[in-house]
Parts: structure tokens; sequence; C-alpha cells
């Protein structure tokens, strides 16, 4: 029997059986050279941390994510995901591994090293050091025809800046394939639910944020089908920025841009909307049909241009066009090899190289509301179109008066303590219930309340009726997020296009192509601005029959009569 096996008498006798392995040891540390002077250790120095010094698996899974990302901006989904991921490819080779993790946390400063630890604690919070100058917010819509591929560039945007891991992508995918729906997938990290991934059409507005080098992002992932109009014009009224998607491919550029494609109807909601600055992205341009070619590209722009110069937009200021494809990421991020055509920046550097937005902080709050829900409380989003929000704050809520105190403050998931113009707020309300809430109620200042009423004065443009138009007349209104049906009671005069008269008699009807200044009613109390005094506010699309029939601005409110 192996003496090892058996229980030893003694400890003394243990050691004896032993020795032989003591020998090896002890050639194994002589070819260490323990004392050679690279491998003496600063203990107190944060920059580098030798495997050998961690005592424990949970210290160094902690380094690993650190070292990986740079960056103290980093949600802990992203945290949590790289800690699966990164010690394992650090660990072989320790010497030289261990010296390239050395120069990459070089850079962390010591507070973040401290906010890293404390991140796990909060879910989706982001740790920003106590220091950094806040980055301007600005969101981008995204708008299009049905299927131009909105969906899947948002979610390639979000890969290529680090929001969505390769492995959950890879997830999608092979998810999508088994739906047999493999182009899909990217698609997938923004319709989230499981009605939009079945039928691969976007149905709510969905949400999701990335960073540049200068700039913060929302997206916001507006649905194509001309059914889920209203829910896009609701995301394009939150939006500073819009980007159209048209498809490049044979046949469906034509079949978004005829008569009853939504590309024409979202540009033009778009700009009613008071979106400014339009970026066409020309997506697939590496479908087979297409390939790169130049000839296409300048077809769909020859197109285009009148028509959105029709709408309102400057062909030389507001308007930018790029090729692109969101199915493989090209001319998003990188330029690309293939398309020697196309000299500008790619889409990202092109939206931080966009000049800033100017808004003022000091004007009145102004925060539309967009959704509400329960959550250990009464929480709503909603985009601060003017002013600032702080915690604690004592506000009111349009148009009913409730007052209200803000609670806890998080834009895009991340919580602050206060909030400037711009950013996509979820706001924690005390003092109202979730069922008081509706979209298109507003928040303001105690000392400076919005104006609410029912019956405006307005400009009002046809753009779309078969018919005319008498007063008696009902449609549903949009303005900024409030839906609301509203009745035209009188028409007061018509306008001259070119000239902008106004016509000396009241018309008894309006038709297409006409401008015409009517007075309006809506069946509840609204909040509403002049277009003159709050733009944001003032601006209203008219919509019937599942069709856009007029934009237009408020010029008056009219007292109610008692």
């Amino acid at each position: 029997m192996d003496p090892r096996d058996a229980a030893p008498d003694s400890w003394e006798q243990e050691d004896d059986v032993e020795a032989p392995v003591d020998g090896k040891l002890d050639s194994a540390f002589a070819a260490l050279n323990v004392n050679a002077k690279p491998f003496v250790p600063n203990i107190n120095a944060v920059e580098f941390v030798p495997s050998f010094l961690q005592k424990g698996p949970s210290e160094d899974t902690d380094s690993g994510a650190l070292v990986e990302n740079g960056d103290s901006e980093m949600t802990t989904e992203e945290t949590w995901d790289l800690k699966g991921a990164e010690p394992n490819e650090a660990e072989p080779g320790g010497g030289p591994g261990g010296d390239g993790g050395q120069i990459v946390v070089e850079e962390i400063p010591d507070e973040v090293m401290e906010e890293e630890e404390e991140v796990p604690i909060v879910p989706k919070v982001v740790a920003l050091p106590p220091d950094a100058p806040k980055k301007e917010h600005v969101n981008v819509v995204f708008i299009g025809h049905v299927d131009a591929g909105k969906s899947t560039i948002g979610g390639q945007i979000m890969y290529l800046t680090g929001m969505v891991e390769k492995r959950t992508l890879e997830k999608y995918e092979r998810e999508a394939k088994e739906k047999n729906r493999e182009t899909w997938y990217l698609s997938w990290a923004l319709d989230t639910n499981q009605e939009e991934r079945d039928k691969g059409k976007t149905v709510e507005v969905g949400r999701a944020y990335f960073e540049t080098e200068k700039k913060h992002f929302t997206i916001l992932d507006a649905p194509g089908h001309k059914s889920f109009v209203p829910n896009m014009i609701g995301g394009a009224s939150q939006a500073d920025l819009a980007v159209l998607v048209i498809s490049a491919r044979k046949g469906e550029f034509e079949t978004g841009f005829e008569k009853g494609g939504q590309t024409r109807e979202h540009a033009m909601l778009a700009k009613t909307a008071g979106v400014k600055h339009l970026i066409i992205l020309v997506n697939k341009m590496d479908d087979p049909t297409v390939n790169w070619s130049l000839e296409r590209y300048e077809e769909c722009k020859e197109k285009l241009v009148p028509f959105l110069k029709k709408v309102g937009f400057n062909p030389k200021k507001d308007i930018h066009f790029m090729p692109c494809s969101g199915l493989t990421g090209a001319n998003l991020k990188e330029p690309v090899e293939s398309c020697t055509w196309y000299t500008g920046l790619p889409f990202i550097p092109h939206l931080d190289s966009l000049p800033n937005l100017n808004r003022s902080s000091d004007g009145p709050v102004r925060l539309p509301i967009v959704d509400k829900y329960k959550d250990m409380g009464t929480v709503i989003l909603g985009k601060l179109e003017s002013g600032s929000i702080s915690k604690a704050q004592q506000l009111v809520m349009m148009p009913n008066r409730h007052t209200v105190e803000v609670l806890s403050l998080l834009s895009d998931d991340v919580e602050t303590d206060d909030a400037a113009p711009g950013e996509n707020l979820k706001l924690r309300l005390k003092g109202i219930e979730e069922e008081e809430i509706l979209p298109g109620f507003i928040l303001c200042n105690i000392d400076n309340l919005c104006h609410s009423g029912r019956t405006f004065d307005a400009q009002i443009v046809i753009i779309e009726h078969k018919s005319i138009i008498c007063p008696g007349y009902n449609a549903v209104l949009h303005i900024h997020t409030c839906i609301e049906e509203v009745q035209i009671t009188a028409l007061i005069c018509l306008v001259d296009k070119k000239t902008g008269d106004k016509s000396k008699t009241r018309p008894r009807f309006v038709k297409q192509d006409q401008v015409c200044i009517a007075r309006l009613r809506t069946a509840g109390t609204i909040c509403l601005e002049t277009f003159k005094d709050f733009p944001q506010m003032g601006r209203f699309t008219l919509r019937d029959e599942g069709k856009t029939i007029a934009i237009g601005k408020v010029l008056k409110l009219v007292a109610e009569r008692d």
C-alpha cells in the first residue's frame, strides 16, 4: 500500500513523505527569480495591480472590467457582461498582458475607481466622475416608410457605439434565424416586445441612447406603418433632429415615396413637429440591385429634394444626404472602401460635428408628458422643452392645476439632481395619482403656468383632402404630445400663399393646397401656446381617416365665454 494513501501517525512523518515534492517546488521557485526588479510591485499604486497579488477571483474580474473599458460612463449591464468575458483573455501571458493592462488603467482617475465599485448596488445607473462636464443632449428621431430599415440602423448604431454587447446580438441572431428572419436581428435591440418582433414592424416609439466624444444622443425609433402615425408624431415632437431613412432597393423607394407611402408624410410631420435639420440616409446600398451605385443614389436624391423644399426644408442648409447600409453597418461609423464617390463624413461622426443647439435654461419650465406609469409612485416621461428642473422642486401639472413635487429625476436612465432643456426625462412625482395624468398634460412652474383652453385661432395649410372643408368639420388634433378631437367652428379668411395677403371676405369653404385662418374648438381642455411665444407648443397637425390633412400654427388663444 502506498504510504501516501494512509493517514500519517504524526505530522513529522507526513513531511518526510512529501519531501520530493518540496524539491520540485524549490526548483520552480529558483526559476522564478523572486528578486528580479520588475516583479517588486508597489502595493499602493493604482496604476498596475499584478495578477499574482490579487487575492480572489472577485477582485480579478473587477479590474478586468475596468481595464477593458477605460470609459467611466458605463451601464452596469455592460460591466456584468464584461466581467464574464474579459478576465480569461487577460490571463494568459502574465507579463506582457499585465503591462498592456497598465497602460489602459493609467487613464482611469481615482474617483472613477471608487465609483465603479459602487455601480452594481444600483441597477442601470451610469457612474460619472463628479467633475465630468455635461455633454449636450440631442434627440434624434428615425422616420421613414415601413421596412426602410430604421430599427436596424438604430440597432447597428447601438452596437457600433458599444451600447449593445456582441453576445446579446448573437443571441438575437440565433432567435431570428429560428423564425427565418435572420436579417431582422439588429432591429430587435429597439423592437423589444413580442408583437413587434413577430411582425417585424415597430409599433411604439423605441428609445435608446448612445454617446459620441462631444454629445449624448437619444434615439427615438418611430414606427413606419401608416396605422401607427399618431405614435410617430409623438416621437417626432420630442426630437431636435430627424433622420429620414429611405431604401435604395429597386421598387422599395418608389412605394415609400408615392402617394400612399410614408416617406412624404413623415418628412412633413417632422417639419411640423419642429425638426429643423434633416439627415437623409439612403439605406440598403449594399443590396445586389443597387451595389453602391451613384446613379441610384442621385435618382433618389433628385426625387426627394423638390418635395422636401415644398415642405419647408432649405436644401442647402437643413438637408444632408448620405448613403449607408444598416445591416452591414457600412458608412455609419467608418467610411466604405467600395463607395469611392461619397467623400463626406460617415453618419456618427457627422452627428458629432453638427453645431450645438441654442437652448435657454432660464425660460419657464415646460415638460409635455409623453407617457406615464406606476412604479413606487407616479412616473412620467417627457422631453424638457424649456427651463430647468431639479430634485424636490414644486411644479404644477396643467391643465388640472395639481401641485406636484419631484421625488427623483432620471435622464436617459441615469439619476441626476437637475436637468437642462432638451433632455429626455423620467420624473417620479409626489402629490398626484397616475390615473389623473394623460399624455399631453404639461408640467410648469408655479409662478409661470402655460395657457390652457378649448378655442383658438390658427393658420392652417390644407395638404391633402379630396373634398372641401367647411365650418363644422371634425378632425383629430395632434399638438406637442397631446391628441384631441377638434372641430373647425369658423373660417375667418384665406391667406395668399405667395404674398401672404388676407382675403377681405369670409370663405365658405377651403380645399386642398389652400391656406386659411380658422377658429378651432377642441372637445376637452388642452394646453397650448401661440406659435410666436413658444413654437414647440404652437405647432399642430390635423388628421382624419388615417391621413394627415393639414398642418398649422396657433395664432391666438380665445378666452372661454361662460
